[in-house]
């Protein structure tokens, strides 16, 4: 249901606590205690799992995560909130640590001030997260806490929640959050989004409803991403850099009362099959829209290296929720953003052969695949009714760039020199020393920055690429130097998979600190 990488090319993934035993035992007699409705249990709810060995370790949670929310903090922390019964107002943390000696801490000294159950969060420029919305609830709050009793920090109420509540259905939970170059919100509900500044508790301004009528957050499930952010033409220190132009997509989801349909008829309505782009940083913004291949809800929209899209996991009918959708997409949808031809933007890849429907999960690796998980549409895990079976399986999706006929040209990080050993600071020069196995002078060797995401409920919370200016390119392929993020604004304090792109190949990542 979640999925998070961290800093140490480990994956944290984990469950609601409340589905029944799952099929991994916890260690040394460790038990869940402090169970309100189950038999006391000793079965792992979350795993670590680590890339390199592919091997798992239980983790221990003791508080309900259903349908929770999550963000990395500037140290590479997973803070993560919310949830269900006794773990709907809970904080949890999770510090990645080498060994096996790091588990959950459960925060109770530090509980939310309103229950947070499908909310979303955004890492903020000053380090803090910001936690929006929630079943039932019209607010957004703060993680830390401020000890000042400014009422800048305290529970805030947010109307655009509330107003863009459909009746009966809701179509608003897991709003999508992108924090702008300009330090301000973007937030969607909905098919509405507005410009939102958190600190002042001010809608700067309403963009275009969303064209065509579709719902597209749950539980008509779309999902959304913020186009890279470029900084190309940063190319010297003690130069100003431009902000860069800021641009939404948003893929998928399905018409109004699908839900209904689905939950109390068993009529599984068609899903959207519209995306939406709009560049937000523009004076006068418009959407347009663009068709996908075909109709598709509770799809993942994966950022890669390249700047492209992958589109995956979903379905073609219904809504989500249990059992309340048909027609697994098997199919990968890639999605060009810089193509002029829009009838040539959407590329459909093979498919998988694993339904990934409700509660299934993707995320980028730092090698480049796309880590795919889960699916449960019932409510409890269940192996033998249908039509789809809970499915607790990881599979890895291969981007085309990692088909094996490119390998010969898969460019390599040999080291990031900077004035601090692997910290990035803005707008300050670091050095990337790098092997180009066939460098093309007339090609450039793109620096990109991408922010791992917390994947939940299809979309990738603080999911985040930024373009990085190059002072000089590299001639010979030994080393290149490049200008550290903008501000704050553009790329918030935190760890980084830093990629070269070369010929439309990645190399591997290299874990960077921006600060």
């Amino acid at each position: 249901m979640h999925m998070q990488v961290l800093r140490n090319n480990k994956v944290m993934m984990f469950d609601r606590t409340d589905f029944g035993t799952s099929n991994i035992s916890l260690p040394d007699g460790k038990c869940r205690f402090d169970v309100t409705l189950s038999p006391v249990d000793c079965t792992a709810h979350s795993v670590l799992y680590d890339l390199a060995s592919n091997t798992i370790r239980p983790l221990v949670l003791q508080t309900n995560t259903w349908c929770s929310s999550g963000s990395l903090d500037a140290d590479g922390t997973l803070i993560q909130t919310g949830g269900h019964d006794e773990g709907e107002r809970v904080v949890r943390s999770f510090a990645p640590c080498d060994d096996n000696s790091c588990d959950w801490v459960e925060l109770y000294d530090t509980s939310l001030m309103n229950r947070r159950w499908y909310a979303t969060n955004q890492i903020l420029p000053d380090g803090r997260i910001i936690i929006v919305g929630g079943r039932s609830v019209f607010t957004y709050e703060f993680y830390p806490k401020s000890s000042s009793s400014s009422s800048q920090f305290d529970n805030q109420t947010l109307n655009f929640l509330w107003e863009t509540r459909d009746p009966d259905e809701e179509n608003n939970l897991y709003p999508f959050l992108h924090l702008l170059p300009d330090g301000n919100l973007f937030i969607f509900a909905n098919n509405r989004s507005i410009l939102f500044d958190y600190s002042a508790n001010q809608v700067i301004k309403e963009y275009p409803v969303m064209p065509g009528g579709d719902r597209r957050n749950y539980p008509c499930t779309g999902s959304s991403v913020l186009l890279p952010l470029r900084l190309t033409e940063c190319n010297a220190v003690g130069i100003p850099c431009a902000t860069p132009t800021a641009e939404v997509m948003i893929c998928g989801g399905a018409p109004p009362g699908a839900f209904a349909k689905a939950n109390n008829q068993s009529i599984y309505v068609e899903a959207s099959r519209t995306c939406g782009r709009m560049t937000v940083s523009d004076p006068n913004p418009q959407w347009v829209m663009e068709q996908m291949p075909g109709p598709r809800l509770m799809s993942d929209m994966i950022l890669l290296p390249t700047g492209d899209i992958i589109l995956i996991n979903g379905a073609a009918r219904g809504s989500a929720g249990w059992n309340n959708a048909r027609d697994p997409v098997y199919n990968p949808f890639l999605y060009l953003p810089d193509e002029e031809d829009p009838s040539r933007r959407f590329i459909i890849l093979p498919p998988s052969t694993t339904a990934r429907l409700y509660h299934s999960t993707a995320a980028l690796s730092p090698d480049g695949r796309i880590l795919v998980g889960g699916s449960n549409p019932h409510p409890t895990y269940n192996f033998t009714a249908g039509p789809y079976l809970t499915e607790l399986s990881l599979e890895a999706f291969d981007p085309g760039y990692l088909n094996p006929d490119y390998a010969h040209l898969r460019p390599s990080i040999l080291t990031v020199e900077s004035s601090i050993d692997g910290t990035v600071k803005y707008q300050e020069m670091f050095s990337v020393s790098l092997m180009l196995p066939f460098p093309d002078p007339y090609e450039p060797v793109a620096v990109v920055l991408i922010a791992p995401s917390f994947s939940t409920h299809s979309f990738g919370m603080n999911q985040r690429m930024v373009v990085l200016g190059v002072e000089r390119q590299p001639r010979f392929g030994l080393k290149m130097n490049v200008i550290g993020p903008k501000d704050v604004n553009v790329a918030p304090p935190g760890y980084y998979m830093l990629f070269i792109v070369h010929h439309g190949i990645p190399s591997p990542a290299v874990w960077v600190k921006v600060r």
